[in-house]
């Protein structure tokens, strides 16, 4: 989108133009053709009588119709559609007026003479083609008017999603930096020398937030960084097996901002909101060809029941709302009860998980929680828009 001085500028129809010279090429060629085939002199001659003409025609599309046809004056509209039907046939009149032909010097023109004395048929023959002219005129500013009103509802629409997502990510952003706080507090009661650490990466997620969050997209590899600097913080909290994996070329891979963190911050959550002998949390991003996927294991207590409701709390429907504007269309959440069995290990609840993820959602987007009692898995899989 364009704009001059905050004023938008609409962008030019290959169509209309066509349309344009058609309109302008009509009356010449088809009167040519019909009455004057056998002289090409007379060609140059109804071009400039299209030339003439078209002006009034352009400024009843651009000025009269705009401004009283679709402001429902219609009084007035049809007071000016007289008065240019009028003005044409004065202009033809003068034009007329100065194309005589001698017949003694202009024999084999003089037969065409006819055509220029502005007699009835003359008049009704250039009535009919000053209707027909009007009636495409106004066609295409009525096609016009429909560019413009897709373009305005294009923009609507645009707009009405960017409000939404910074609306989605201004509920994001500080319960997010409230559950940082609340770690580095945890750090503060603990006297642990690791929390001026954390403070400097807290500022630099803030300095993330704050900046580069503005723009629709970012890099990707800021995105990754920002997910560390959090991680950090987290590890450095608590004593857990946690594990960050970034898989694929990631260089030159924009994605929109603070997509993944939610879903992290989700599983940090679920992993130390209760206590665990050997609680861990894996986390492994992948960038393939055509598509970033983002896996999430964590081990937690909360019985299936329980999970199931949080599934429709603030912070995983917040990030559906964000996926269901970004990705229209092309979204899917399921509920997954996996089996339990008290002697799988983590290594393999992971792989199987992924195995199921893969084989049930294929699609370009989509977004998997599989519960079971000893463990929550989030897949998220999106195509991501080119730069």
């Amino acid at each position: 989108m364009e704009y001059d001085n905050d004023r938008l500028i609409k962008p030019i129809s290959k169509t209309e133009i066509f349309f344009w010279v058609l309109l302008f090429m009509f009356y010449p060629l088809i009167n040519f053709l019909t009455f004057f085939s056998g002289s090409i002199i007379f060609l140059p001659i109804l071009l400039g009588i299209s030339i003439l003409v078209f002006p009034f025609y352009l400024l009843y599309a651009k000025v009269v119709i705009p401004s009283f046809l679709y402001t429902k004056r219609y009084v007035w509209f049809c007071i000016l559609s007289v008065v240019f039907y009028a003005a044409v046939h004065l202009l033809l009149m003068f034009f007329y007026s100065f194309c005589h032909f001698d017949q003694s010097e202009m024999t084999s023109l003089h037969p065409y003479q006819p055509y220029f004395n502005y007699s009835t048929v003359t008049f009704i023959r250039e009535g009919l083609w000053c209707i027909l002219n009007m009636l495409l005129a106004a066609g295409i500013s009525f096609f016009r008017k429909r560019l413009d009103d897709d373009l305005l509802l294009a923009t609507l629409e645009k707009d009405n999603t960017s409000f939404k997502l910074k609306y989605l990510r201004s509920q994001l952003n500080p319960h997010f930096l409230f559950n940082t706080l609340n770690s580095i507090y945890s750090l503060c009661l603990q006297k642990s020398d690791q929390a001026p650490e954390v403070v400097i990466k807290l500022a630099d997620l803030m300095r993330y937030m704050i900046y580069d969050c503005v723009a629709d997209r970012v890099p990707l590899n800021k995105e990754i960084e920002f997910i560390r600097n959090y991680i950090e913080i987290e590890k450095i909290r608590h004593q857990a097996d946690v594990r960050f994996v970034v898989d694929g070329e990631t260089d030159n891979v924009m994605i929109e901002p603070l997509l993944f963190v939610p879903f992290i911050e989700n599983g940090f959550k679920h992993a130390f909101e209760n206590s665990f002998t050997n609680a861990f949390i894996y986390i492994t991003l992948k960038k393939e060809t055509d598509r970033i996927s983002l896996s999430i294991i964590n081990n937690t207590t909360i019985d299936i029941e329980s999970q199931a409701k949080r599934i429709q709390g603030g912070s995983i429907t917040n990030s559906k709302n964000v996926l269901d504007a970004l990705y229209p269309k092309s979204y899917a959440l399921d509920i997954i009860q996996t089996d339990k069995e008290e002697d799988r290990k983590s290594d393999l609840r992971f792989k199987h998980a992924r195995e199921r993820l893969e084989n049930l959602y294929p699609d370009s987007h989509a977004l998997d929680v599989i519960l079971s009692n000893n463990a929550f898995t989030v897949s998220l899989i999106i195509k991501p828009q080119k730069a």
